[in-house]
């Protein structure tokens, strides 16, 4: 699928929901300088034409707080400084999108034109090894959201616990 596609795929699968109105350039451009890093264009389109939040498969992170909000954040700036503390491993760029329940994360990378996706889950060894990249731009992941073949527990692809943690 193209973009086009999957902009138009995404607004119809998020149809019967209640969603803010789309973001503003202005707001993408707030969230730009606080991550370091332009956005995807493809998350940019998203929220420039379906929606500031609340589109996904688990409702992604407004840029700015809608009052709606679709994790314990109010936007995805606070989100990114909640990960971005000193003890967290979160490399600069990576951007936390979409808060999945129960400590786990799906992150995008900035610093990637195609958006780059990640995995967040704290559950599966310690939070050291809780981020690992999962091989797939977002338009491959809003695929397999769209076909309903996204999981909705651990990612099967990635690496449960690093081969060094002692909580293994």
């Amino acid at each position: 699928m193209i973009d086009d596609d999957l902009i138009l795929a995404v607004r119809e699968q998020v149809a019967d929901r209640e969603l803010p109105d789309a973001a503003s350039a202005d707001d993408v451009r707030a969230v730009e300088q606080v991550v370091g890093h332009p956005m995807p264009l493809l998350l940019r389109r998203l929220y420039l034409e379906v929606a500031n939040g609340g589109f996904g498969p688990w409702d992604v992170v407004s840029l700015t707080d809608t009052g709606d909000w679709f994790s314990d954040c109010a936007d995805i700036s606070e989100a990114y400084r909640d990960f971005a503390e000193p003890e967290s491993p979160l490399p600069s760029g990576i951007v936390p999108l979409m808060d999945r329940g129960g400590a786990m994360w799906a992150l995008i990378d900035f610093r990637t034109a195609d958006g780059q996706m990640w995995d967040w889950d704290p559950n599966l060894c310690c939070t050291g090894h809780a981020l690992a990249p999962l091989g797939q731009s977002l338009a491959e992941w809003l695929n397999d959201w769209l076909n309903g073949t996204m999981p909705d527990g651990p990612y099967p692809r990635r690496e449960l616990a690093g081969k060094d943690c002692p909580a293994r």
